[in-house]
């Protein structure tokens, strides 16, 4: 049905260009008012001289004008074709040609050899959610919002803004857009994960109970989803069960493959767990863990705060400056966690496991070198 409307409004593009050259004129007709019209010219100039109005001297040089243009006429009705139009009948053939012809072949030829007619079309949200192809990440949210204004049931939209928050530290926002996205796209097992992460970044890093019960619900469709099994163990971490988090972090090391870009923040956890973990710190995320919404983010801020005083007094805990670092990152406050990785990296110099976990917050949350 598509290609029969192409095909109709080819053909009227068609015919207006060639209706215009359908009309020809009678050659005949033309000249008769031709002449017509001369003498009609020649009489007039008499009458103006016995008017008064014309003078002898200027009236012989426009009778002599006229009647050159009087014989001109003549001879070419005579002939029974005005002068040109043996060219004009070239050109117009030739204008046929190219509109029937020339343009059809050249089109269709550059579109087999440089057009991909059996690729499906490309939506309009998944190309201005692209940040690298638009170059101006404001202006392709601003339009996906727009979008989804005028169509809230487009699920797509919503799971294609949810990553845009993520990046832009918007994350109560991309947890509603998972949310809306799980809503009316179906059940997805790496969306359901994306969305956990998404309610755990919103707690500045605590993983609450919303967000264990979609890890667990994600890793019950797909069990190895490496996201999902990461924050179950970080979970186990904060809420103080050294043994079970230990059991998920080498778990998840043994079954990822080695050039895996969460393989050192893993590591990290595990060396910290191995080596003399902070109990206060865990218990104390735990207890924000089941606080009410609205109360965790006060709750988290003066943890953070706390941890922050303990360190400036004494610098030797690296899993404290780690912890730190990722509160500071997830909390969106980027000159804080700047200039705690830098203190961290004077503190623990020398530190080969803390110096990769450090180097992997940084990358995580683009802190620089």
């Amino acid at each position: 049905m598509q290609w029969v409307a192409f095909a109709l409004m080819t053909g009227a593009a068609i015919l207006c260009a060639l209706w215009p050259l359908s009309r020809r004129r009678s050659g005949a007709e033309g000249q008769a008012r031709a002449i017509a019209f001369h003498k009609a010219q020649l009489a007039e100039i008499d009458r103006d001289v016995e008017r008064g109005q014309l003078p002898p001297g200027e009236a012989a040089g426009a009778r002599a004008e006229t009647a050159r243009r009087l014989i001109a006429a003549s001879e070419e009705a005579k002939a029974g074709q005005p002068a040109g139009e043996g060219r004009a009948a070239m050109r117009a053939r030739t204008v046929v040609v190219i509109v029937f012809v020339a343009i059809p072949a050249v089109t269709f030829g550059l579109y087999f050899r440089l057009g991909s007619p059996h690729l499906p079309d490309q939506p309009i949200l998944a190309r201005t959610a692209d940040p690298a192809g638009i170059g101006d990440l404001g202006a392709a949210l601003a339009k996906i919002e727009a979008h989804l204004i005028a169509d809230p049931g487009d699920g797509r939209g919503f799971k294609v803004v949810a990553p845009v928050y993520m990046r832009l530290g918007r994350f109560e926002e991309a947890a509603r857009a998972y949310r809306e996205a799980l809503r009316l796209l179906g059940e997805d097992a790496a969306t359901r994960a994306d969305y956990g992460e998404a309610l755990t970044a919103a707690a500045g890093g605590i993983v609450t109970a919303e967000a264990r019960a979609a890890f667990e619900q994600a890793l019950t469709d797909r069990s190895d989803l490496p996201k999902a099994r990461y924050y179950l163990g970080l979970a186990a971490e904060q809420e103080g069960d050294r043994a079970k988090a230990i059991a998920v972090y080498q778990k998840l090391l043994a079954d990822g493959p080695t050039d895996a870009p969460w393989l050192p923040i893993v590591r990290q956890h595990l060396a910290g767990l191995n080596g003399a973990p902070a109990a206060a710190a865990t218990g104390e995320a735990a207890a924000i863990a089941a606080l009410d919404p609205s109360a965790q983010q006060s709750a988290i801020r003066a943890m953070v705060a706390r941890l922050a005083e303990r360190l400036a007094q004494n610098g030797d805990d690296a899993q404290g400056w780690l912890r730190l670092i990722r509160a500071y990152g997830v909390l969106h406050e980027t000159d804080k966690a700047k200039e705690a990785l830098a203190r961290a990296r004077k503190a623990t110099a020398g530190d080969e496991a803390t110096a990769q976990g450090l180097d992997a917050l940084a990358q995580e949350f683009g802190l620089g070198s």
